[in-house]
């Protein structure tokens, strides 16, 4: 099961590892909000059903920090905090190519198809298209790869993911966006770095990291940009 990063009465983050699912799908795979519903009834001897609400979620390849709630209370303010953009989400992502501008604002509108499970970016509105927007900036580079930062500003599906592809960047390992390799492990490389809010009852401010993948490569682009983290 994913990794516990934080717990309180009300909440619960992990660090979600590329493969898992936060919510059942077609897949039959157990998802992540049921592993937690059983680790919170048997390590709190918890009678009856356990709560457990799902918050957001990242997809299945994708690595990193997800909130769940663990009471009524906190899955409702968070809902709301999400939809008014009160929880600020922070993304690294590598690609094999570097940004023609090392930072920048992105705006698109981007339309789904369902069918296909995929994302559709333009300049100009669709028919059902939804306005996306982030911010980047690169923050380090090897002689074959960039480590980018991505500030999500608007939540929309596979959004990080088609708007690089959209600049010329996809996401390594993404071949659905347009990278030309797989990752060994079927993972593409973002991940869910940071997250910020403030705390749907206490009301103190959460900040949380995510911890960068035990792998050659994350950790040499990862070298000496994790203290502007802080």
């Amino acid at each position: 099961m994913a990794d516990i990063i934080y717990q309180d009465n009300h909440i619960i983050v992990v660090n979600k590892h590329p493969g898992e699912i936060v919510q059942g799908d077609k897949s039959g795979d157990e998802p992540l909000v049921e592993s937690l519903k059983r680790y919170l009834k048997e390590t709190f001897a918890k009678p009856g059903n356990v709560f457990c609400g799902v918050v957001h979620r990242l997809d299945r390849p994708v690595g990193g920090l997800v909130v769940f709630a663990k009471t009524s209370k906190a899955l409702t303010r968070l809902n709301e905090m999400f939809r008014k953009g009160e929880v600020h989400k922070t993304y690294w992502a590598i690609s094999r190519n570097r940004p023609a501008e090392e930072s920048g604002e992105l705006h698109h509108y981007i339309t789904t198809v369902e069918k296909s499970n995929k994302s559709f970016a333009s300049l100009t509105p669709k028919k059902d298209s939804k306005e996306a927007r982030l911010r980047y900036r690169l923050l380090s580079s090897t002689d074959r790869y960039n480590l980018i930062e991505v500030e999500l500003l608007t939540g929309r599906k596979h959004q990080i993911r088609v708007q690089l592809s959209s600049i010329g960047c996809p996401i390594k390992g993404d071949l659905k966006y347009g990278d030309k390799r797989s990752n060994p492990d079927g993972s593409i490389s973002l991940l869910a770095r940071h997250i910020e809010f403030i705390h749907p009852v206490s009301k103190q401010k959460i900040s949380l990291d995510a911890p960068v993948p035990d792998d050659n490569l994350w950790q040499a682009l990862a070298e000496g940009v994790e203290p502007k983290q802080k």
